[in-house]
Order: structure tokens, then C-alpha cells, then sequence
């Protein structure tokens, strides 16, 4: 299977023109299209509906996670129902089966990488930042074990290690993802790990198991090559 993934497009009404362009030849480089969060700019729905035009247009079979800009506007259920309604897998604690693949995501969530793991320690507004953290990764274990296809691919918009956020100010670290999502992914292992998020970080990585990660914001890939949109790999 070929997968082209992308992540951040940070759509808007604006965009439609040049982004449908860039996709154009998508359904001939791929079989199976994954953006892994921010879809949208502002989470608003006005944005939603013309990137949804896009993507079904392309008649590619699409899979996403939503990402925090999606967030923003309290209106990710809504977001959510129309993407579904256009024919999009929208992964969010569940998993989605195609050709001997299996898809397992969720949005993550942030807290920091390894011995810098924030933990449920003080203030109730800490144990409730570490709640939602562990939550996020809670649901990505369900997506995971939902599948039963031979190959594996974990789709977050927060990074799983902190290799592919390196690039990015250090100080934001902790608040572009979490190791908490990586021991999940090593307890259950899969094949290919995609997200975004780190719009300024390195393209490659792999977990403390060996699982490799890979941060496909558009942002990245485009400083390798202008009219790179999305990235593909074969499993």
C-alpha cells in the first residue's frame, strides 16, 4: 500500500485554489491519503466545507485525526460529523482496516518527552492538564487494539518522541506532544507512525522500540521542495 500523508494544512476558504492544485496528483502517487491534524485554521466549519470539497474530489480513500487549530473554535464534533458525512475516516480513539492495514489514531496531546514527563503532582489544574494527557493516550491504545490487520500505521497530530520535534525552540518541547503516546505505540507495536504538529522539526525518528515516526507537517516538507504537499511511503 502507498501512502502520501500530510499534516497542518491550516486550511482556509482562501487556500482552495492553490491547495486543490497541489493535490491534483495525489490518486496517482497514493492509495490511501492520512493528514494528521489541523485541517483548519480556526476550526470553523466555512473552512471545513471547501477543504472537504477538495478531498472528495480526489476520490482517494482519506483518513485524518484532528488537530488543536480544529480545536480552537469549540466546533470539533461539528467538524467532525461532516467529515464523516463526506466519506472521511476520522480516527479518535478507533481504528480503520483497508487491504491488510490497519489505521489507529487520535489527536494526542502534549506534556513533555521522557524523565520530563509532566506527572499528576500538586495543583488540581496540573492533575487535570495530566488527565487530559493520559486520556488522549488511552485512546490511541484503544484504536490500536481495535486492529487485527498484519500491518500497523498510528496516525497523531502531537508527537510520540521528542527526535521529531527537534528544530523547534526547546523551551516549547513539552508542548508539542508527549513519550506517553510512544509507550503505547511500543506496547503494541505497528509499522509507520505519521503526525504533525512540529511545524519546524525533523522529517524522521523512531521510538525507544524501534517503531519509526515520522512528522509529516506540510510546513517541512515544503522547505525540502515548494510544491511538496505530502510525503509517501509503502508498507
Amino acid at each position: 500500500m502507498r501512502i502520501a500523508a500530510s499534516a497542518d494544512l491550516h486550511f482556509t476558504p482562501q487556500s482552495y485554489a492553490k491547495l486543490k492544485d497541489q493535490f491534483e496528483r495525489v490518486r496517482d502517487d497514493a492509495d490511501v491519503l492520512v493528514l494528521a491534524g489541523d485541517l483548519t485554521n480556526y476550526g470553523q466549519p466555512d473552512e471545513m466545507e471547501p477543504l472537504l470539497n477538495v478531498l472528495v474530489r480526489l476520490r482517494l480513500p482519506t483518513v485524518v485525526v484532528l488537530g488543536n487549530h480544529d480545536y480552537e473554535s469549540g466546533k470539533e464534533e461539528e467538524l467532525r460529523r461532516m467529515l464523516i458525512a463526506g466519506g472521511v475516516k476520522v480516527l479518535d480513539g478507533s481504528g480503520y482496516e483497508r487491504d491488510g492495514v490497519g489505521f489507529a489514531g487520535a489527536k494526542g496531546f502534549i506534556g513533555g518527552f521522557g524523565r520530563g514527563v509532566l506527572t499528576a503532582f500538586g495543583e488540581r489544574e496540573v492533575k487535570e492538564f495530566v488527565r487530559a494527557s493520559i486520556d488522549e493516550t488511552m485512546k490511541l491504545e484503544r484504536g490500536i487494539s481495535q486492529l487485527r490487520a498484519p500491518k500497523r500505521v498510528v496516525v497523531v497530530h502531537y508527537s510520540p518522541i521528542v527526535e521529531t520535534v527537534e528544530g523547534e525552540a526547546p523551551e516549547i518541547f513539552p508542548f508539542l506532544g508527549t513519550s506517553r503516546l510512544a509507550e503505547v505505540i511500543d506496547r503494541h507495536g505497528a509499522d509507520l507512525v505519521l503526525h504533525g504538529h512540529a511545524h519546524h522539526g525533523k522529517l524522521d525518528g523512531h521510538t525507544r522500540g524501534g517503531v519509526p515516526v515520522h512528522n509529516v507537517a506540510i510546513s517541512l516538507l515544503q522547505a525540502q521542495n515548494p510544491s511538496r504537499v505530502y510525503r509517501v511511503f509503502e508498507l
